[in-house]
């Protein structure tokens, strides 16, 4: 089977974000930028899947600026054979990102499309859904194992109170949880292979994809700083401020 496995370029998840002094979102100027951490996930799962026979070709696709290129290529190096980079400056919304992809699914014949649960940029979480909605393909979202078969994938994923399994019939779309394995890292050889493998560049238009934005951000804010905690003498004590200071009992 043909594995599509979009990944996107975020702020890393060891950096502090800070919001804009005009408050219409996070500064990104000079700060590490990497591949989304739930998309990685979904990367090592294609390439294994590879590996194991069951994928015949993987490709990893990013919409966004030029340098989401550079995720691709951290892709490529991680073991996916080629890459399609959908170039654009705007901020787009998990609406037109699914429709763009659904295109290019469609275009590359795609039989499975492995996808991060959520981005850790805006938390969303909402792409998955509305990609396989588009599609007219079934979803099994959250994964912590697969099990690929005879024209089917099988999903295990986490709930409450234990493990739910669902069986997919290709093609589908699957979005990873944390819980599904643990990204290699890309070795220098394989870096220097990951220069050599092709990525086709794209555009929105080149899909006929409408991109224009349905949202209004009205303000970002960073949260509240947390207050200092205090120390209590005896549990007469705790019991009273939790009820008269902090009105939670």
């Amino acid at each position: 089977m043909k594995v599509l496995v979009p990944v996107k370029r975020v702020l890393d998840y060891n950096v502090k974000a800070r919001v804009k002094p005009d408050q219409s979102g996070v500064d990104l100027s000079n700060v590490k930028m990497s591949m989304n951490p739930f998309d990685e996930i979904a990367v090592e799962e294609a390439v294994r899947m590879q590996e194991a026979g069951t994928a015949t070709e993987t490709i990893a696709v990013s919409v966004g600026p030029a340098k989401a290129q550079e995720t691709i290529r951290t892709a490529l190096a991680m073991g996916m054979d080629r890459g399609v980079h959908v170039t654009t400056d705007e901020d787009l919304e998990p609406l037109a990102v699914a429709k763009i992809l659904k295109a290019v699914a469609e275009a590359e014949g795609a039989e499975l499309i492995l996808m991060g649960k959520q981005a850790i940029d805006n938390d969303y979480g909402a792409t998955g859904g509305m990609l396989a909605a588009i599609l007219d393909w079934p979803i099994g979202q959250y994964a912590n194992t697969l099990a690929a078969g005879d024209g089917t994938i099988e999903v295990k994923r986490e709930i409450d109170g234990g493990l739910q399994t669902v069986n997919l019939k290709l093609p589908a779309v699957v979005t990873t949880d944390l819980r599904l394995n643990e990204p290699r890292y890309a070795s220098l050889p394989n870096i220097m292979k990951a220069k050599r493998k092709p990525i086709d560049a794209k555009t929105p238009e080149d899909f006929s994809v409408d991109t224009t934005p349905r949202l209004t951000v009205v303000k970002v804010t960073e949260p509240k700083a947390r207050e200092a905690g205090i120390k209590v003498e005896d549990v007469a004590t705790l019991v009273d401020k939790l009820k008269n200071e902090a009105g939670v009992i």
